[in-house]
């Protein structure tokens, strides 16, 4: 859990990524608690993005609205040319996917096996 006055703790700053996610009409928004399987994060919010204008929609208003909370941008990885994009806040990592690469990795069915997966549809 990241410090200071503002700080949530790392469930509530997953729900915070995902009502970002979901006020920004990403799809198929997934959390999973995987902090007892995993030592490098607490949660994994999964969302499908329609559009390359969207990837960098939903990353610039993340990486804004979690700011306040306490939580930097530690690490990016992927595009939205590369169809997966890779948010590291610490204690949360947040996968946005076009819908193809979101098929192609199954990132729910490999985690959901060892965690329960919290789905949220608009």
């Amino acid at each position: 859990m990241r410090g200071g006055a503002n700080s949530l703790d790392s469930e509530s700053l997953a729900q915070r990524a995902v009502d970002i996610l979901s006020d920004r009409q990403a799809l198929d928004i997934a959390l999973l608690d995987i902090s007892k399987t995993a030592t490098f994060t607490d949660y994994f919010v999964i969302a499908t993005a329609q559009s390359p204008l969207q990837f960098s929609a939903l990353a610039e208003h993340l990486e804004k609205g979690l700011e306040p909370e306490g939580m930097t941008l530690r690490h990016r990885e992927g595009s939205a040319d590369n169809g997966w994009m890779l948010l590291d806040f610490g204690d949360l990592i947040v996968h946005i996917f076009s819908p193809e690469k979101r098929e192609y990795y199954r990132l729910e069915e490999l985690w959901g096996r060892t965690t329960p997966i919290v789905r949220f549809t608009g």
